[in-house]
């Protein structure tokens, strides 16, 4: 046997034999992710508060930035706090935001009191080789609904889109942003 077939005959078992635990861990992943998520698509997760975004948007008049305070501020949009929650939920007066008795406002309340976070699970996902700066949107006026959907009308928030990078591609184009590589992966 030539010697350059003794060769090759390594690195191209070493290239599929790489192919092979690649894709054994995509499936693996997609198998066993909660529930059913890669890349944030498919049933929006179950959360530890039922969060109804549609109450707290349509019927309060709550604006993102309230609760998402740091979106327009740095990379991550920020998740609120229990303080942040309790601002509203605790001694304003008003029923509409005290919600006496409510099972969800005592498990808040019960964070509150042991100290502990809420551990929300991410619903909108991006794949980890990917830098998503949301103040850099926000800056040049995109709105919200245009990546995450009508967030504000959902009784529980699901991915609505892809955001595939032939998304955000095409959306650099029509705005005239960046499509240079390293604006996202670096």
């Amino acid at each position: 046997m030539p010697t350059t077939i003794k060769i090759l005959i390594p690195i191209v078992g070493l290239g599929v034999g790489v192919i092979l635990v690649l894709t054994a861990v995509f499936l693996t992943k997609a198998v066993f992710s909660e529930p059913f998520q890669v890349f944030g698509m498919g049933a929006a997760p179950e959360q530890p508060i039922n969060f109804p975004h549609d109450v707290h948007v349509e019927k309060v008049g709550i604006e993102c930035m309230f609760c998402h305070r740091t979106v327009d501020s740095s990379g991550p949009a920020g998740i609120p706090s229990v303080e942040q929650c309790l601002f509203c939920h605790k001694d304003l007066g008003d029923e509409q935001f005290i919600l006496s008795g409510s099972e969800e406002l005592e498990l808040l309340r019960s964070h509150f009191d042991n100290g502990d976070p809420i551990q929300w699970k991410r619903v909108h996902r991006l794949p980890d080789h990917v830098q998503f700066l949301h103040e850099a949107h926000i800056g040049a006026g995109i709105n919200c609904s245009t990546c995450h959907g009508d967030v504000g009308g959902m009784q529980v928030v699901e991915q609505v889109r892809d955001l595939k990078m032939g998304d955000c591609v095409d959306c650099h184009r029509e705005n005239n942003a960046p499509t240079d590589c390293l604006t996202c992966h670096y």
